[in-house]
Parts: C-alpha cells; sequence; structure tokens
C-alpha cells in the first residue's frame, strides 16, 4: 500500500462490518475463506467474499411468466434414453462419492445448460444431476459429489438471487468461475410444426430471454424447472401442440426436432457459473483474482458511499453492485420519526486477490 494510500485511510474512520471472505479466479478462477466477526451491537451483518484470479490476466427460478406446470417424468409415452434421475435431499444420505473420477454436481437433468457449462469446468467429470439447487450444495457438502458448478447471474436475467442466499447459508469455497454461452432453441417432437404449436415450456428466465420471439409465435408460455426438463416432458408425453426452449444437447439426448435455433432476444446472452468445493484455494498475487463481499451497513447519510470508497481510495476496481432486503429483519425503524426502511445486503465485487496488502487494508479499513 503506498504512503498516499495510508495517509489518506487514516483521516477516514473505519466502517464496522461483519466479514466472510473467499478467493477464487475468472473463466477457471481459485477461493480463500476468511471470517472478521464484529459486535452485534453496530447490526454489521454476514460478509461473505470470493476472489478469483484469470490464469494470465468466467434464474432465480420465479415461476412469474404464463402458468406453471410440475413435471412428472415417472409417466413415459415414447423411448427416451435411460439417464441418471437427478439427486434430491433424501438421496444425499445413501451416496459418497469414491474418488475414482471428479464428480460436479448441478441443477437440473442431462441437457441442461448448467451440464454443458459444469463439463467446461471440468472437462473429463462426472457431470451429477441435481433437482434443486440447494441439493447441489448439500451433496458438495456430504461428500456425494467432489464439486459444484451453479450459476449465478446472466447477462440478461440479471442476478440468481437464490444462489446468493445459498453460498451465505452453506460452508462451501467458490474456486472458479466459468462463463458459457446460452444459445436456446425451440424443441418439438418428430412431425410437429410451428404451426401446430399453442403453447411453450422452459424455464421462466428462458422464457423471458425469448419472450419477443414466443410472442411474435403468439404461444402460450408455461413455466417449469428448467429448460432441459422441459424438453423431456413434451417428448415423454409425446406432446403435439406443445414445444419446449431448451439446448441443441436437449434436443438430441429426448429425440426432439429444432423447429428454430438462436430464438433469445438478444444474442449475446451470457450465463456466468460458479465452481464450488469444500477446501478453499489459497490466492496469490501472480494471477489477477476477483473477490467478492457481502455486507450490511447501518442506516443514515452517505454510509454506502463511505463503505465504497474504501476500495476507490486505493484503486481498486469495483465490478458488481447490488442490494438484496435482509431476510430475518427486513423491516428496521427509524427512531427519529418513526419510518421504517428495509435493511439490506450489499454484495460487491472487486478486482483484487485478498494476498495483496492493498486489498487486505481496504477491508481492514470496511471492518472496524
Amino acid at each position: 500500500m503506498s504512503a498516499a494510500s495510508t495517509e489518506r485511510s487514516a483521516l477516514a474512520p473505519p466502517l464496522p462490518v461483519r466479514l466472510t471472505s473467499k478467493s477464487w479466479p475468472s473463466d477457471y478462477l481459485p477461493t480463500t475463506t476468511v471470517k472478521i466477526p464484529i459486535p452485534f451491537s453496530q447490526r454489521r451483518h454476514g460478509v461473505r467474499a470470493v476472489a478469483s484470479s484469470s490464469g494470465d490476466g468466467k434464474g432465480h427460478s420465479n415461476r412469474v411468466i404464463g402458468g406453471a406446470l410440475e413435471l412428472q417424468a415417472d409417466l413415459v409415452s415414447k423411448d427416451v434414453p435411460a439417464l441418471p434421475r437427478p439427486l434430491s435431499s433424501s438421496h444425499l444420505r445413501h451416496s459418497v462419492s469414491d474418488g475414482s473420477r471428479l464428480r460436479v454436481a448441478y441443477q437440473g437433468v442431462s441437457g441442461a445448460y448448467s451440464e454443458a457449462a459444469a463439463h467446461k469446468a471440468y472437462p473429463n467429470c462426472e457431470a451429477v444431476p441435481c433437482e434443486q439447487f440447494e441439493s447441489a450444495f448439500e451433496a458438495v457438502e456430504n461428500w456425494v459429489v467432489d464439486r459444484a458448478v451453479l450459476p449465478i447471474e446472466n447477462s440478461l436475467g440479471g442476478s440468481i438471487h437464490r444462489n446468493y442466499d445459498l453460498l451465505l447459508r452453506h460452508h462451501l469455497h467458490i474456486v472458479g468461475e466459468v462463463k458459457f454461452a446460452v444459445r436456446h432453441c425451440l424443441l418439438a417432437n418428430p412431425g410437429v410444426q410451428l404451426e401446430d404449436l399453442e403453447r411453450v415450456l422452459s424455464h421462466p428466465q428462458a422464457l423471458a430471454q425469448c419472450e419477443l420471439t414466443l410472442n411474435k409465435w403468439g404461444l402460450i408460455k408455461e413455466s417449469v424447472d428448467d429448460t432441459a426438463g422441459a424438453a423431456k416432458f413434451v417428448a415423454l408425453h409425446d406432446l403435439k401442440d406443445t414445444a419446449a426452449v431448451a439446448s441443441s444437447a436437449a434436443a438430441l439426448i429426448y429425440g426432439l426436432n429444432i423447429l428454430a435455433e438462436d430464438i433469445q432476444d438478444d444474442s449475446d446472452n451470457i450465463t456466468r457459473f460458479l465452481m464450488l468445493a469444500r477446501e478453499p484455494i489459497i490466492p496469490g498475487i501472480d494471477r489477477l483474482f476477483k473477490t467478492s463481499i457481502v455486507f450490511s451497513l447501518e442506516e443514515g447519510p452517505g454510509i454506502l458511499f463511505k463503505a465504497l470508497a474504501v476500495f476507490a481510495l486505493r484503486e481498486i476496481n469495483l465490478t458488481k453492485i447490488e442490494s438484496r432486503p435482509l431476510r430475518k429483519r427486513p423491516l428496521l425503524r427509524d427512531d427519529n420519526n418513526g419510518n421504517q426502511y428495509f435493511d439490506y445486503l450489499f454484495y460487491v465485487d472487486f478486482e483484487a486477490s485478498m494476498a495483496d496488502q492493498n486489498a487486505q487494508n481496504a477491508l481492514k479499513h470496511l471492518n472496524v
């Protein structure tokens, strides 16, 4: 840290927070965890930080579109290859990885974009499907699998808040990230034409990303848990008036025809996936790292500005900031006039390694 930086930090009072710090690298990035507690009376809540390095210097399942449909995979009306059943929480107690091959959990069924992202992150892995995001977290924690690859944000749909919440709830470490280009296809059973269709099934994020195209075709949109699951449902029930928005890989797996390719409204549709493990990696200073922190602040004029200033003073570049209401205590009362307001968690990503003294000083300044 330069002398100028030291002088400036001495002029600004420290900002108390409770911090959890993780380090990891970007487009296959590494992770470390550090916890800095503070007194509860200062109302600073849990903060998780993730640092990722880039080698040489990559939806929230809201059911909000159309109707909702629960998939029943046990009803088979056509031949579909035998595929591994997604793990649920009840399965996790009876399975343990034998260590013979790296097992990587993802949410969804075979043909999901998350499965392709898992293979991009770990090319020689055995991809293990899980019913829910939380099942993937639990699978890693319980040694059923070695890693998990889960989406954290999409360039069109934004952050997957469910996984942000689960990162705070579970004790896993981010050991890297990978970016995956999503290319949506309209899939239907053999012999079905576009004019035969009345409705389309997919994950709500996928439906939202193809909204203009689907509206142009006049199709009723119905939400399901994942894109590949939609393709599987259409195939298993041999539906003639229903299509699925899913990947070309799902079409191949479930024997569906591709009626249209690249139907997303924006061609630049990128999803960022996190690579999670039980053990952290040690951050270094030989590569570019990215660190993510989560914290809350007391209400008051300029408090967030002062928190972010600890990075600006040290010329640390911020790459992401967003806020989420704190679930356990969402409403707080302003004692001065009786008004109520939300208490927020703030998510911040910045480009620095936790092994860098400059970044350490910034977090010390942010803390007590």
